[in-house]
């Protein structure tokens, strides 16, 4: 039924590999050169500079252009354009209003939220600098940066943002305001992003200014009243102290990371309790990134301990079929899941931010769970955000049946989901590879070349993953080295078949592993793998005739038209309050969500329909990836009927 996929590796050249930051997250190994405090926390796997690794043609770099094709076309003055207001340094009279396009939705000059854009897209435009080597999101960064510096100078103090400082006075004093350390980690993380990413000196200099400006601001301040600032959502500005920290040396930011220690959230954690109840869970996972960071740069071992903790209870008990969590934002009885299969499911911010947190226990453990758990949210929920048609992002994943995707608009969205969607679609190069002293992982089957400079080799991945099943690498080498490869086996597939320069080798290992495959590589050396895909059920816990169908590591959806979708649909209506939030989808009545199929061997329901994604079943349906679902309702989980 299935054809092959190819994936290549080419090996070659011998220099030295610094690992990869991922957006607003500094990760082991990385930066030489740039890092006054390196990772003391030992380590099974460190990260590729991202400017190492290429895309080669295929949905995610068709995805990645579409990204940067939007992140270019909005202009730095409109991006600037509130953080001048702010400062007094935009005077256009009347003419402002015709000289300068206002940015909409949580950008508009009255949202407490307005500047959180501008951080994101320093932070993507950094990534796409790294991940393109092309000089037009440089040059964008630069121009961002040149005016950041202009607003900071007027402001004085190091103060900056595109709101005043008053805002976190009200924060400090209690009173109402919406979430302004959350827009400033923002800020710090996409300035610390273009100095490590686009070697950014000035973004160094403006960023260590507001953290010596946030010290004197909060030094003072007594425990009562932290505790009452922090109450407030304040998003990773600790792990953002961490990582400013790391890159200067400077105590007093280290200072600051601990001075944003939530007790409430993370001390049950630090009892191995699982307290989450109905927390915002957004909120919630950039907070254990921080504790991540601290293990990194102090060996803490119990910031190590309720890291791994967290991450265990939510892949295992807070997470649905596509990788994601979150009903409304908000955590739920997971005993209860199938009652919470809304259309507002799947906040993609939260899977943003426990992909990060996968990369750094990956680092620490090599365990190829956690590789399994970054691709099935990779592929199901971020590879699947964006729009083909528009290049616009969906800031929820709902999993309400007869749904669909509901996306952002270019002028009147700019959600938190829109901002974290610049940088998704910028960075899928970064996980990859991974690499330790003894070889290289390839833990995604992603079309892609690295280069592994310490080693002299250059790994070129070519394949059609997922509509194939066969991966093929390439291998060339400037002078013949001995390494290993760790090709993962996922725990998706069995009876892997892996071949070197057309030769069988002997598979071992189980799914759930690694294939290790160590010997000296010449140029022109060539392995290629087959990992077998089945269908299988995933039920909810609560309900065993509630499931999601997957095939391999991915969650099918059958498709189920646009009867009923009224306009602006499947667009956000710029006109209603945070529609994404309220928004009625008008599911038709007779919307069938019933499948027939034997739940011991549900691979008989379907059937394959030629070399594509597409299946079938008797029962009339058309089932595809839920990444190829868009501008239509869907089915994800199916209310099983026995044949």
């Amino acid at each position: 039924m299935n054809k092959k996929v190819l994936v290549t590796v080419i090996l070659f050249g011998s220099l030295t590999v610094s690992g990869i930051v991922s957006a607003q997250s500094v990760y082991p190994g990385q930066h030489q050169g740039k890092l006054k405090k390196e990772t003391v926390a030992p380590l099974q796997a460190e990260s590729f500079d991202l400017k190492d690794v290429r895309l080669l043609p295929s949905r995610f770099r068709d995805n990645m252009l579409r990204d940067s094709a939007w992140m270019t076309s909005i202009d730095v003055n409109r991006l600037l354009h509130s953080f001048r207001t702010n400062a007094g340094v935009f005077a256009g009279r009347e003419g402002g209003y015709m000289t300068v396009k206002k940015l909409g939705g949580w950008e508009s000059l009255d949202c407490e939220l307005r500047g959180h854009t501008t951080g994101h897209m320093l932070s993507a435009l950094g990534l796409m600098y790294a991940a393109t080597g092309s000089e037009i999101f440089k040059l964008k960064g630069d121009s961002l940066v040149n005016g950041l510096e202009e607003v900071q100078n007027a402001l004085k103090n190091g103060y900056l943002s595109a709101w005043p400082e008053e805002l976190i006075n009200r924060n400090i004093q209690g009173k109402g305001v919406w979430a302004p350390w959350y827009t400033l980690h923002k800020l710090f993380s996409g300035l610390i992003d273009q100095y490590l990413y686009a070697d950014n000196k000035k973004a160094l200099t403006i960023v260590t200014r507001m953290g010596d400006w946030a010290y004197n601001k909060l030094n003072p301040l007594s425990e009562e009243t932290r505790k009452l600032m922090i109450r407030n959502e304040f998003g990773g500005i600790n792990e953002s102290f961490y990582n400013l920290y790391s890159i200067t040396g400077d105590e007093r930011y280290r200072w600051l990371a601990e001075y944003f220690y939530h007790n409430d959230v993370i001390d049950p954690l630090k009892e191995l309790r699982d307290d989450l109840g109905t927390k915002h869970t957004n909120t919630f996972i950039p907070k254990v990134i921080a504790e991540a960071r601290n293990y990194e740069l102090t060996r803490n071992e119990t910031s190590r301990k309720l890291s791994e903790f967290f991450w265990h209870t939510m892949i295992d008990h807070h997470t649905f079929a596509p990788g994601c969590s979150s009903d409304k934002e908000h955590y739920f009885d997971p005993k209860k899941l199938s009652q919470h299969l809304t259309g507002y499911t799947g906040e993609t911010c939260c899977t943003y931010n426990m992909l990060k947190l996968s990369r750094h226990l990956f680092c620490w453990t090599g365990d190829s769970s956690i590789a399994d758990y970054y691709e099935r949210a990779l592929y199901n929920h971020i590879l699947g955000q964006q729009d083909p048609e528009t290049g616009m992002v969906a800031y929820f994943l709902p999993l309400l049946s007869g749904s669909h995707k509901l996306y952002s608009t270019k002028e009147n969205s700019f959600w938190c989901c829109v901002g974290s969607g610049f940088e998704n679609h910028a960075k899928f190069g970064e996980a990859i590879y991974y690499h330790n002293n003894q070889g290289i992982y390839v833990n995604l089957f992603i079309p892609s070349q690295v280069t592994w400079k310490e080693k002299g080799l250059t790994i070129r991945q070519e394949t059609e993953f997922p509509q194939e099943e066969t991966t093929r690498f390439t291998l060339q080498a400037e002078n013949p080295v001995r390494t290993t490869i760790y090709l993962r086996y996922p725990s998706w597939s069995k009876d892997v078949k892996v071949s070197v320069n057309g030769k069988k080798i002997s598979v071992k290992q189980k799914s759930g592993s690694y294939i290790a495959i160590t010997r000296e590589w010449k140029d022109g050396d060539q392995i290629s793998a087959t990992y077998p895909m089945q269908i299988k059920l995933e039920a909810t816990p609560d309900n065993p005739n509630k499931a999601a169908l997957l095939y391999g590591p991915l969650v099918l959806a059958g498709e189920r038209g646009t009867e009923g979708m009224q306009a602006p649909a499947p667009f956000s209506n710029p006109a209603l309050y945070n529609d994404y939030y309220t928004y009625n989808f008008h599911v038709p009545a007779h919307l069938r969500t019933s499948l027939k199929l034997d739940k011991k061997h549900p691979e008989r329901a379907l059937q394959r329909v030629g070399s594509d994604l597409k299946f079938t079943t008797e029962q009339g349906d058309v089932i595809r990836p839920l990444y190829d679902l868009h501008h239509q309702r869907y089915v994800v989980y199916w209310d099983l009927q026995s044949e």
